[in-house]
């Protein structure tokens, strides 16, 4: 499964999250790290889900990059 992960500048370096995981974060001093430290922590989210015997959530968020009018 593939789930959509937003990552973003904060003020040391990146952070990043999943929405359809809540509490799957990840930080990094570069966009790259936080997105392989990201794809660690889904791992660890989804087996720590397996551990208590409950299915991984289907992936439902979307994103969009959207120009605004005007």
């Amino acid at each position: 499964m593939r789930y959509l992960a937003v990552i973003e500048p904060s003020g040391r370096g990146w952070s990043g999250f999943v929405p359809d995981l809540p509490g799957c974060v990840a930080t990094g001093r570069s966009a790259k790290q936080a997105r392989r430290r990201l794809a660690a922590a889904i791992r660890l989210h989804l087996a720590g889900l397996a551990a208590e015997g409950d299915p991984p959530p289907r992936p439902a968020a979307r994103g969009a990059l959207v120009k605004p009018r005007g």
